[in-house]
This record gives structure tokens, C-alpha cells and sequence, in this order.
């Protein structure tokens, strides 16, 4: 049995999925109760919901003793807080992995995987981003800069005795099962299909490595199921950045006529030169908008300098 913290969450229920669908039987951890009904009733006994959260050693403790735990999936993760409020925020992270350690040591889990973020790159010139790239000590939004921490602490923690741990640096993840409308896609893809306003600035030249949550939660799910693996990092995404313009193009492609209005500024993030034309397939853009799309935010590598914003409007 796989225990997936994070369970019910955005990436961590397409994960649940994908591992069941390789006959893996899951215990989806959530923070908050469990739901009535219980999701996943269509999977049968594939899946088990318990209500745990991974700083929380008792519960976590509960929800896995006495269960055949095989495999951890730590997915969960605590929200940064305002600045100068996020010592609970660092607190909770840490918290989290030691517990998390402790209950692979308790119930013999060969294998714990982290969710860590490409954002830890942030810095790093080249692209696309590969695992061994010596990560630049610069300051880095909150999530990032706690992913980066947790990797080595994990490190230390299993350096001489422990699991064999395994970070996940993912992408920017879109796609069904997020209700933010604040990430690029959704934002542009409710835009599209309500016909409402882009909401928040959307920069047309900026970009982010973009991977639909299914492939996503299929590669976890597939690093989950593989009997031996030689790499303690792996990036979790399409290796390469797309821009809002290109997501947006890919729009017009299947709502002619949508006002999807950009802003535009006087940089260019890395990479952006170089991406391939994407597309969504026209039944899986209503799809997204009806099922309330979403995606991971993503990070830039910029200067943060101020620039006046201009439109971009394509009709």
C-alpha cells in the first residue's frame, strides 16, 4: 500500500489514480475530515482515505500502523504565510519530513518520495534544467527555497541508515482539479471559454516548463512502481518552457475570436526563444474550465526590476 500525503489535493489525487491504475492500492492522506461520500468510491478497495497530516506525527502514526505500508508519496504541503509570518511555515516542512522518515523507518519503507519544484533552478542559466546542475544560493521565492532546503535535510537525515529518498522537482502543473485562477493556464482558459476577462497581469513572454497533471501524476506513479532507481533527483515535467503567448495562440486555435489580452514588457525570460508550439485539444479546454483548471505556481528568473506594462491583444 502507497501512502500519498496530499491525497485529495490537485496533484496528489490524479497521483492516487495513476498508481491504482498500475495496481498499486493507496492510502490517500488529507489534513482536513474526509469527505461523505468518500471520493474515490469508484476505485472500490484500491483506496483507503484517512484524515493525517504529515507534521502531525499521531495521526500520521494512526493512519499507517497496522497497514502494509510499501511506499511513501509525500505530495502535501503547508502554505508559506505572509513574510515575517512563516517560521510555522518552515516549522511544519521540516516537521513533516522527520515524521515522514520515522514512520518509513517504523513500517520498512524502502523508498520515500518528496515533492520538491524546478523553481529550486532559479538562478541556473542553462536549460533545460538537468539534476546534477549545482543549484545557485540566491534568495528564492518561499516554496522553492523550503524544497531546496528539504532535500538536504533529507540527505543528511539518510545519509548512513534510512529510506532510499527521492525528490520530485515538478513543473508548472495544470489541468483539472485546481480552483486557483491564478496561475497562467486557468486563468487563460476560463478566460476563453466564459468569455470573461483575463484576471491578474499575464505577461506574454514569460515562461514556464507546463505539464498537464495526468502525465504528471503517471511519471510519479511510474518512478513509484520501478524496482530500482539510480538517481536520487528527478525533474518532473516537459523539459522545455512555454510562454502565456503560446498558450493563448493555442486557445485561438480552438476558440476563434476570444479577446485574450497579455501585457508585455522590456525582457525575456530564458528559453522563451526556443519553445515548441503547443496545443489543447478542444474538448479538453472546456473540460479544464468546467472542472475549475490549475496549475502549480511556477517561478522566474528575473531581476524583479519594474517595468510599465503594455497590452498585448490578440482577437
Amino acid at each position: 500500500m502507497i501512502l500519498v500525503t496530499g491525497g485529495l489535493g490537485f496533484i496528489g489525487a490524479h497521483t492516487v489514480r495513476a498508481l491504482a491504475s498500475l495496481g498499486q492500492r493507496c492510502l490517500a492522506a488529507t489534513r482536513s475530515p474526509v469527505p461523505d461520500p468518500a471520493p474515490f468510491a469508484d476505485l472500490g478497495d484500491m483506496v483507503t482515505v484517512v484524515q493525517a497530516g504529515a507534521a502531525d506525527l499521531s495521526s500520521l502514526r494512526r493512519a499507517g500502523d497496522g497497514r502494509r505500508v510499501s511506499g511513501i508519496v509525500h505530495l502535501a504541503a503547508p502554505a508559506p504565510g505572509p513574510p515575517g509570518e512563516r517560521a510555522a511555515f518552515v516549522r511544519a516542512s521540516v516537521d513533516a519530513l522527520l515524521n515522514l522518515l520515522d514512520g518509513a523507518a517504523a513500517w520498512g519503507v524502502p523508498r520515500v518520495f518528496l515533492a520538491s519544484s524546478l523553481g529550486v533552478y532559479q538562478g541556473v542559466p542553462d536549460t533545460p534544467y538537468r539534476e546534477d546542475a549545482r543549484l545557485r544560493q540566491v534568495p528564492i521565492d518561499p516554496i522553492p527555497a523550503a524544497k531546496n532546503a528539504i532535500e538536504l535535510l533529507a540527505a543528511v537525515v539518510t545519509q548512513s541508515a534510512g529510506p532510499q529518498v527521492v525528490n520530485l522537482r515538478i513543473a508548472t502543473i495544470w489541468g483539472p482539479g485546481n480552483t486557483s485562477r491564478a496561475p497562467v493556464v486557468p486563468n487563460l482558459v476560463h478566460a476563453a471559454v466564459r468569455g470573461e476577462p483575463v484576471q491578474q497581469p499575464v505577461y506574454a513572454a514569460d515562461g514556464s516548463d507546463l505539464c498537464y497533471v495526468a502525465d504528471c501524476a503517471r511519471a510519479i506513479a511510474l518512478l513509484q512502481c520501478a524496482e530500482t532507481l539510480h538517481h536520487s533527483t528527478y525533474n518532473v515535467g516537459c523539459g522545455s518552457p512555454a510562454s502565456p503567448a503560446q498558450v493563448r495562440d493555442a486557445l485561438l486555435r480552438s476558440i476563434p475570436g476570444a479577446a485574450l489580452e497579455l501585457m508585455t514588457r522590456g525582457w525575456t525570460s530564458p528559453g522563451c526563444g526556443r519553445t515548441p508550439a503547443i496545443s489543447l485539444p478542444t474538448t479538453s479546454t472546456a473540460a479544464c474550465a468546467n472542472t475549475s483548471a490549475g496549475c502549480a505556481t511556477g517561478t522566474r528568473t528575473d531581476d524583479r526590476q519594474q517595468h510599465t506594462p503594455q497590452k498585448d491583444t490578440a482577437r
